[in-house]
């Protein structure tokens, strides 16, 4: 069964997952332009094994939740997050960045103990 947290402070971390103004929008304008309800629809973050430092992140859009998946309401973003991933984001501020160097989602994960090079995996 699905549980949803209470939208609390967005730009927060603490034992869940918060979502800046700025990603929210930057998810919903991208879920609507897939023809997605986002009522209903979401953004599923979650941790994966891979890259030079051991763990990656990956996201994706997906219809609904699965069963056993934690939700998040941030900003009119749904969140969802497997239990595999939510002890290695808890605390975490989903992010969006522009700029010269490109611009993308990013995760500030106040478990992580260090990353790779390129920014792209960590260690907990």
């Amino acid at each position: 069964m699905s549980s949803t947290a209470d939208d609390g402070d967005p730009n927060l971390g603490g034992e869940d997952v918060a979502v800046t103004e700025q990603a929210a929008g930057e998810a919903l304008d991208l879920l609507e332009s897939e023809g997605m309800d986002v009522d209903e629809s979401g953004l599923r973050l979650y941790v994966q094994q891979g890259g030079c430092a051991g763990l990656s992140y990956g996201m994706r859009f997906e219809h609904e939740p699965e069963e056993d998946d934690e939700v998040f309401e941030r900003n009119g973003l749904r969140v969802f997050v497997d239990d595999a991933s939510i002890d290695y984001i808890e605390g975490s501020v989903l992010d969006y960045e522009g700029g010269l160097q490109g611009a993308g989602f990013h995760v500030q994960n106040p478990n992580v103990v260090s990353e790779c090079g390129c920014g792209e995996s960590f260690r907990t």
